[in-house]
């Protein structure tokens, strides 16, 4: 994992920055239209925020982060300040909450993107994750995930093993998941139709996934 520095009351990632661009394309090409809402989980340091929202403009309305610990949503904040369409961070846990615990959008949410959550935390994150999204998108809007995955039930390359070692020497409950194995079934276990999965740079992953009507 990369190390997150502070420079005041913001947090940086150096990974957040590298991967900003190519994960912008990716929204570009697979929001559900302009004019919306979207809802961030685990936003960290609220670099993607203020980068993702900055760059979407104005026509994506409101750009809502969130996070589990309280040291983040005040990076966040501090990431976000001047930009106009991004809400003030709210807590969240996906692991915790249940559905009913999250940010409500008039009419549903357009869209749900979490970056680098399902390996660094418990399955019953990315289980959380995938039942909110599906109780809170309005009918066609999409759930968007972006990290590193397992591949026919292991990592890709001999570095994504390592870092998937390292991960559960860190806790046994964390680790790469396998995208067609366990994430899309359980997806579709919660209302959500998988669309696509995007090989993007340093043998990550974005899936892509649609609330069925």
């Amino acid at each position: 994992m990369d190390d997150h520095a502070a420079t005041g009351a913001k947090l940086f990632a150096a990974a957040a920055d590298r991967n900003k661009e190519p994960i912008l394309g990716v929204l570009k090409a697979w929001l559900p239209g302009a004019g919306g809402r979207i809802l961030e989980v685990a936003s960290g340091t609220g670099q993607h925020a203020a980068f993702m929202a900055a760059a979407l403009g104005p026509a994506w309305v409101c750009w809502q982060p969130t996070d589990a610990d309280p040291t983040c949503l005040g990076s966040i904040a501090a990431h976000a300040a001047d930009c106009e369409t991004v809400s003030p961070p709210v807590a969240l846990d996906v692991a915790a909450a249940g559905p009913g615990g999250w940010p409500q959008a008039p009419g549903g949410w357009d869209a749900v993107f979490a970056a680098n959550l399902t390996h660094i935390s418990p399955w019953a994150a990315t289980a959380g994750l995938l039942a909110g999204a599906a109780a809170t998108l309005r009918p066609g809007g999409r759930l968007i995930l972006y990290g590193p995955f397992a591949v026919d039930g292991a990592p890709a390359t001999p570095s994504d093993a390592a870092f998937d070692a390292s991960l559960r020497s860190t806790n046994l409950a964390w680790g790469y998941r396998d995208w067609a194995g366990e994430v899309v079934p359980a997806a579709a276990s919660a209302g959500l139709a998988w669309l696509t999965t995007l090989p993007m740079p340093a043998n990550n992953f974005t899936l892509v996934f649609e609330k069925r009507e």
